[in-house]
């Protein structure tokens, strides 16, 4: 849905008063690279998926279970910090589809919103209509 003219003007005169403000903090933020900082944790979860092997295997070689138990945590810490900033980081999360109207990636993304109960009562419904 478009932004009014209203909206439109409001929005412009917030973006003046912001470079006004802070003129150091806007240029970083029109500048930035967005999956900058989506790399860098993706990186760091490899990493610490890699030193939480090492404390892993450390843990099983000496007679440490708690080493081993870190070892793990840090591992999973790594993965899911890893699993979570991966489609940032690859720039899957950019808007529509490649080839795809915005049209189509709000109606995916309002599907998706959408709990299973009533996507499946509303699938049932368009069957049974036909």
């Amino acid at each position: 849905m478009p932004l009014s003219e209203h909206e439109q003007k409001l929005l412009e005169q917030i973006e003046r008063a912001l470079v006004d403000d802070d003129p150091k903090f806007a240029s970083q933020v029109r500048s930035g690279d967005r999956r900058k900082g989506a790399r860098r944790k993706l990186q760091l979860g490899a990493l610490l998926v890699v030193v939480g092997l090492a404390v892993l295997v450390g843990g099983a070689a000496l007679p440490s279970v708690p080493l081993g138990v870190v070892g793990f945590l840090v591992m999973l810490a790594g993965a899911v910090l890893g699993v979570l900033n991966y489609k940032h980081a690859t720039g899957a999360v950019e808007g529509a589809a490649p080839g795809g109207s915005p049209a189509a990636a709000r109606g995916a993304a309002k599907a998706r919103r959408q709990p299973l109960k009533d996507r499946l009562e509303e699938r049932f419904r368009r069957r049974y209509d036909q």
